[in-house]
């Protein structure tokens, strides 16, 4: 019998995640897949450990007392999997998966049954939906360096169309077709047991994001040499820049998901801003050293300070006053700390 691990980290989303739960078993109900349902709880206030007590009893409740960002929750539930002989033997494939994504029709199991029937692959991935069920852009290549600038910074929005946003984000392939990727958003990502075993768990110095694209980078190295796997020191720079060929990892379109995205995240502005960044410049770093961050830290410090200007302008001539000063006390606490 197939057997899956699903694994959710929460954090102050209670209603969004009670309709996961009831989306991922109405997809695998009659599917023939054994399924166990993991959630750690990073510390929520909103009453989420007790609904689950009240209302999903079978679903296994791991409260790590704190706030442990997407990769220290998801790592807590992957090594009680990977280290427990009984959790082993029930976790064939590992599913990553928001507490803010809903599962449509059998999604779930056209993932498993694609990865089951692939042994090549070490990951899939589904489409992804907005709650309007517009695509949500979920396909990525590997960054290159002046990615880094022209990727969710002004740059962009002065030129949303430049080539190197584009390639990363695979543009130049439609999202209606399957496809081998380099890696996939995380929201819903569903992943061969063993080839996390052999790479090993996320990197916890990533807090929250960029934290699946250096672990879908390691899970797909590790597969094509043992000795990437053995040591985490061994992604150089120039070992970064080479993407394993073919690729190991698929985007699945008929399996489709849908994500309210950044619902967690939004609840503390300035913290999203300063994960997203320090994760930017802590993966420029380990790719492409140390003087490359360095540079890439005061291009992002440029751009906050840039938008603080905006802001600090429009709240001069009295437009929407409120968000300005909002948006200012933000883009303060991020240069900051940045």
């Amino acid at each position: 019998m197939t057997t899956l691990a699903i694994v959710i980290v929460s954090w102050n989303v209670r209603e969004l995640l009670r309709r996961c739960l009831r989306a991922v078993d109405a997809s695998l109900a009659g599917s023939g897949i054994s399924y166990q349902v993991l959630v750690v709880d990073n510390a929520s206030a909103d009453g989420t450990p007790a609904m689950l007590r009240a209302e999903f009893p079978a679903v296994r409740l791991i409260e790590p007392g704190e706030n442990l960002g997407f990769a220290g929750g998801n790592n807590l539930a992957l090594r009680a999997i990977i280290e427990n002989r009984a959790d082993r033997a029930h976790s064939q494939f590992v599913l990553l998966l928001n507490p803010d994504t809903e599962p449509l029709g059998d999604a779930i199991p056209r993932l498993v049954r694609e990865l089951e029937a692939r042994p090549d692959l070490v990951a899939v991935g589904p489409q992804l939906r907005y709650p309007d069920g517009a695509v949500q852009p979920s396909r990525r290549r590997f960054p290159r360096r002046l990615t880094f600038f022209w990727e969710s910074t002004p740059l962009e929005r002065l030129w949303p169309a430049n080539p190197w946003a584009r390639h990363y984000r695979c543009a130049d392939a439609p999202d209606s077709a399957p496809q081998p990727v380099e890696w996939l958003v995380g929201a819903a990502l569903l992943v061969r047991a063993e080839a996390v075993a052999q790479a090993g768990l996320l990197d916890e110095r990533f807090f929250m994001y960029s934290e699946e694209l250096e672990w879908q980078y390691r899970l797909q190295m590790a597969d094509c040499s043992s000795q990437l796997a053995a040591s985490r020191a061994a992604l150089s720079p120039l070992t970064a820049q080479r993407s394993p060929n073919p690729s190991k990892i698929w985007y699945i379109p008929d399996a489709v998901v849908i994500h309210h995205e950044g619902k967690s995240s939004e609840q503390a502005i300035a913290s999203r801003y300063l994960n997203f960044n320090r994760s930017r410049l802590l993966l420029a770093r380990m790719w492409y050293g140390w003087r490359f961050a360095a540079l890439l830290r005061r291009f992002l410090r440029l751009g906050f300070a840039y938008e603080l200007a905006v802001e600090t302008l429009k709240l001069g001539l009295r437009h929407r006053p409120e968000l300005r000063r909002r948006r200012i006390a933000v883009y303060r606490e991020v240069l900051g700390e940045l």
